[in-house]
């Protein structure tokens, strides 16, 4: 098995937004704001090569929005989708297996493109089953008012109308073994229904790719959980279970978001779960 970092798109995003009924004064401190308030996100997608087997996880946003809409989030770099995958010596027809941790625009908006005239929508990786589950697929196609905004009908109707959407199955608990792709699953509904963690077991290491659970290593404390959630009580009460797993086991978490950390450990300390170590994906993949 190898696994490659694959940058999506940089962009930025309110810091309050981020950090929810914490104070700038502190949130300020981890991720640094500029003059408009907005902080570095990154959308840090995984590739995993198993056998004859290429499982990305998350899409980013893509590029089918409008300038004004991709005008809201700033973005900055040169970092895309296709251009990662093509640096690491892949194609989109290459991949066969497109996880999806859930279905907001900024984690699959890169699952479907325009096709070649631009009068419709096509799935970018033709050959490739997408996995989504069951639960959440419901909550984003009847969204609720809070997260409409969110779940684009253009990233998400088309894998079902090509044929390519497929279902993992939900478990009665928060974690799951899938034998679809060979990925360990931690369930959570804080953030949105049904959001899946995946696990992979790397070179003796377990890596967790934290998608919106963790966004960056400045949310590490509890109370730190974004105005985006929808149900932030719950969030905040699945990530304690999380991190106390984490940092107990000594998983390597995946920061999906964060622009400058990309892989940190945490350990259990006297005011609960902290930043332990912070690597590069070249340092623990390598």
């Amino acid at each position: 098995m190898k696994i490659y970092p694959i940058e999506a798109g940089n962009f930025k995003l309110d810091g309050g937004a981020m950090f929810g009924v914490v104070p700038k004064s502190i949130w300020n401190r981890t991720n640094p704001a500029d003059s408009n308030n907005l902080i570095d996100i990154a959308a840090r997608c995984m590739l995993i090569e198993d056998g004859n087997r290429l499982i990305l996880i998350d899409t980013g946003m893509g590029n089918k929005q409008s300038d004004k809409f991709f005008g809201y989030y700033s973005l900055w770099g040169d970092f895309s989708l296709e251009k990662s995958l093509k640096e690491k010596g892949f194609h989109p027809d290459d991949i066969t297996d497109v996880f999806m941790t859930h279905l907001h625009f900024d984690h699959c908006g890169g699952s479907v493109n325009w096709n070649k005239d631009r009068t419709g929508y096509e799935v970018a990786f033709k050959n490739a089953r997408y996995w989504t589950n069951e639960n959440h697929w419901e909550w984003a196609t009847i969204p609720n008012a809070r997260e409409k905004a969110s779940f684009l009908h253009e990233n998400i109707i088309p894998m079902q109308e090509s044929g390519h959407l497929h279902f993992i199955s939900r478990p009665e608990s928060g974690f799951s073994e899938t034998s679809e792709l060979d990925l360990g699953i931690f369930f959570a509904d804080g953030h949105t229904e049904k959001q899946m963690l995946p696990h992979v077991n790397y070179k003796g290491k377990t890596i967790v790719f934290c998608a919106d659970m963790l966004p960056t290593a400045g949310h590490i404390p509890i109370p730190y959980v974004t105005g985006y959630d929808t149900r932030p009580l719950l969030s905040m009460s699945e990530k304690e279970i999380f991190l106390k797993i984490a940092a107990d086991n000594n998983y390597y978490l995946w920061l999906e978001h964060d622009a400058h950390n990309q892989i940190i450990t945490v350990q259990n300390r006297e005011k609960g779960v902290r930043l332990n170590e912070v690597f590069t994906c070249d340092e623990i993949l390598n």
